[in-house]
């Protein structure tokens, strides 16, 4: 048996195809005719665009718009106006386009790749396979071809990039196995969109695995067995089968309210990333966006994006969910977020320094931009701002006064918004939590982001594999915190959601519902799940369950009595 990370869920059984990638080695040259050199670099740019359009207009095809969305990116980084010049640069000073591609995709390639944040590392993965598919151009070689397998194909891969998924053909294919990506990687979003079972990361898979082996991927668990047992096999068949019976039962939560058993309501709305996310929130039946994080809208520029392009992508976004609120977090960069037109000083602790909500009050000239498109935005659906980072009061009061300014400039130009917008604060940090009842009185709601909570609170770096076992919503130190964040808001009177991780995790659901959570922000295919746990419990019963674990004294304990008590 083989361990990987669950990236979709599910259980496939087939035969093994064991894809081979084209050897994109190449030898570097000195180049005397630099204009025909440039020439070639153009026309492999066109015909790499060429195919990710034909790939896209596939996806399309196929129902799948969202994810056709994500090789939109792919033309993005083919076509950027700082890339294109760092090759030609390069292919002007003689050196061959092989090597000018190479090299500039690879400097961007680790730039994304060392961010912390996994959706921002994950972008890396996007512009490798724009670096794959411009070298595989200027060497006139074949990329992976998936569009044609046998039936009860177990496709395994070095790296399932978007530009294969697009092609890969959906009924012939019951599982996927890599040696690469993660839960949040856009392989991992399309497989998860066709509902494919998939396991990624899968050490020597392609060695280990051979064209023509049965195997089991169980997508649920991250685990993949060749050549099982006759045992085995029905353990997994059986298995597959109630979990097609539970998926199908997810289905009567649909259109339904999220609702305990005793009929007190919470909202479970979705996490997004850029404006089409929210078709996959919708889709997902979600009751609103409880994050939408703005800065992909910095990243994906060369430049400051102008108040008119911001307006357009939270207009969209609002637009789509119509009256159903969508929480949007102001730029929260710094950090692992790393922008190169915003020249941030290289910091030793960059998690403890000038980021997010200390850089925006720093420029309020290029936040109100923000500010104002927000506001323009409110007048087409229940727009939120959230402020990223809070530590103090007095961030949050500047902000509002900011907020104020550009309402005096719109009103001036006649721009409609609404003029009760509603700010809140991402409470991530413990110097939020001791403070909630400070905040809460200035705020009209919370958003928990655990991720950052959980790490700043047992100081652990969720990356770092040696403090692994202190990064998790089960200690008692971050159930503490977040008892007081909640209890704070719900005194207040105010909205208090979450937006981190643990608010999709079914072993904590009775916990928050105890604390008095009135929000769930979750991935948009994790909302019916979470609906249908939010159903199983009543307030009494997660009470008599939160008076137990709140008297435990390890995570381990905590976690033991959850999942004795799961349902």
């Amino acid at each position: 048996m083989y361990s990987g990370v669950n990236a979709s869920d599910g259980i496939g059984i087939g035969v093994a195809s064991v894809a081979i990638e084209p050897d994109l080695t190449y030898t570097p040259r000195k180049i005397e005719d630099t204009e025909a050199e440039a020439a070639r670099y153009a026309a492999a740019r066109d015909s790499f665009m060429e195919m990710t359009n034909k790939q896209i207009a596939n996806m399309q095809a196929k129902g799948l718009e969202k994810e056709a969305g994500i090789l939109n990116a792919h033309n993005e980084f083919a076509e950027d106006d700082g890339i294109i010049d760092s090759v030609t640069m390069a292919i002007a000073e003689g050196m061959c386009a092989e090597q000018a591609v190479d090299n500039a995709y690879t400097m961007y390639y680790d730039m994304f790749s060392q961010m912390e944040d996994e959706l921002f590392r994950e972008r890396a993965a996007d512009i490798a396979d724009v670096r794959t598919g411009l070298l595989a151009a200027l060497l006139g070689k074949d990329l992976v071809d998936l569009s044609t397998l046998p039936e009860n194909s177990v496709v395994v891969v070095g790296e399932l990039t978007p530009s294969m998924t697009a092609d890969i053909d959906k009924d012939h294919v019951v599982a996927i196995v890599t040696e690469t990506g993660g839960r949040t990687s856009h392989a991992a979003i399309i497989c998860r969109a066709m509902e494919i079972p998939a396991v990624l990361s899968v050490e020597g898979a392609t060695k280990n695995i051979k064209s023509g082996d049965l195997v089991v991927v169980d997508g649920s668990k991250g685990d993949v067995v060749v050549d099982p047992s006759d045992k085995e096999l029905e353990t997994y068949r059986e298995a597959a089968r109630k979990f097609a019976e539970d998926k199908a039962a997810l289905e009567a939560f649909r259109g339904q309210p999220s609702v305990t058993a005793d009929g007190k309501e919470v909202l479970i709305v979705a996490n997004i990333g850029n404006p089409s996310d929210a078709n996959g929130a919708k889709e997902h039946d979600a009751e609103g966006v409880g994050l939408f994080r703005s800065e992909f809208l910095f990243m994906d520029s060369q430049e400051l994006p102008k108040e008119e392009d911001q307006f357009a992508a939270y207009q969209k976004v609002a637009l789509i969910m119509k009256d159903q609120p969508v929480i949007i977090r102001t730029l929260d960069v710094g950090g692992d977020k790393e922008i190169p037109y915003m020249d941030l000083p290289k910091e030793e602790n960059p998690f403890l320094g000038y980021r997010a909500i200390r850089y925006c009050l720093d420029h309020p000239e290029e936040y109100k931009v923000q500010l104002r498109a927000l506001l323009r935005a409110s007048a087409h659906g229940d727009v939120k701002i959230m402020v990223p980072l809070v530590t103090c009061i007095d961030e949050i009061r500047q902000v509002k006064a900011l907020v104020e300014e550009c309402k005096k400039e719109l009103d001036a130009e006649g721009i409609k918004y609404n003029p009760d917008i509603e700010i809140g604060t991402m409470v991530e940090t413990p110097a939020a939590s001791l403070i909630a009842d400070v905040l809460a009185a200035e705020c009209d709601f919370f958003s928990i982001g655990t991720n950052d909570l959980i790490g700043y609170t047992m100081c652990a770096d969720r990356g770092q594999d040696k403090v692994a076992y202190l990064y998790n919503p089960y200690q008692p130190a971050v159930l503490r915190s977040l008892q007081r964040i909640i209890g704070e808001g719900v005194k207040a009177g105010i909205m208090v959601g979450m937006c981190g991780e643990a608010a999709a995790d079914p072993l904590m659901v009775p916990v928050l519902l105890s604390f008095g959570l009135t929000e769930f922000s979750v991935s948009a295919p994790s909302i019916l799940r979470t609906r249908r746990t939010v159903s199983r419990w009543t307030i009494e019963e997660a009470d008599a369950l939160v008076e137990k674990i709140m008297k435990l004294k390890t995570s381990a304990e905590v976690r033991a009595a959850l999942q004795a008590a799961a349902r």
